[in-house]
């Protein structure tokens, strides 16, 4: 791909810059007596309490109190956070140095369908790295759970590209989903469909 025009970058935030585990997060839910765990963590409802989380409609106070009611059982909210946690493994520190890197010719702006206990343990244990914050990675952050809209809705993508005043030719959508890249075409914006843990620097290889 050739990055010739292109002066914003939108990065995905799990799969593309966190490594994921999502059967560890199953197993840890199965250890606190949850079964059906697969609704929990089912990006397609969007009444389930993943997407009411992701898009800030319920509090994570709410999240928990509705996972207790799913377990049937007294589950603390440390315990609950721990496995919910247990979803984000890292980010690679590579990784980390490329934004950094991008930062010096790129605007690059971070947009993700996230929540925010996820959030939270994300800035705390992931970001950190030599002396830098989360803040130093990114002109801004556009999370779904604040601007209660999430990938693929159009309406997320319109609304950055009005609160960043970027034109949307020149600016590089980085996205582990088909579905979003497609919703972020269909506005005119580049898109780039990365594999889970895949490292996408190649794409700002100079040839």
């Amino acid at each position: 791909m050739k990055s010739k025009g292109i002066k914003n970058l939108l990065i995905d935030l799990g799969g593309v810059l966190i490594n994921l585990d999502r059967q560890r997060c199953i197993e840890n839910f199965q250890k606190l007596g949850l079964r059906n765990v697969e609704d929990l963590l089912d990006i397609h409802n969007p009444n389930g309490l993943l997407m009411q989380q992701e898009k800030g409609l319920i509090t994570p106070a709410e999240f928990r109190d509705g996972v207790r009611k799913m377990i049937g059982k007294a589950v603390s909210d440390k315990q609950i956070d721990a496995a919910w946690n247990s979803f984000l493994v890292d980010i690679p520190t590579h990784k980390l140095d490329l934004l950094l890197k991008l930062r010096e010719k790129y605007v690059v702006y971070l947009l993700s369908n996230t929540n925010q206990i996820h959030w939270d343990w994300t800035c705390i244990h992931l970001f950190p790295y030599r002396t830098f914050k989360v803040e130093d990675y990114f002109e801004k952050t556009y999370l779904s759970f604040e601007m209660k809209m999430a990938k693929p809705e159009p309406e997320i993508f319109k609304t950055i590209i009005e609160d960043a005043g970027i034109e949307p030719e020149e600016t590089l959508f980085i996205d582990d989903s088909e579905m979003n890249c497609k919703a972020a075409q269909e506005l005119g914006i580049i898109t780039y469909t990365a594999k889970a843990g895949e490292d996408w620097s190649h794409l700002f290889n100079s040839k």
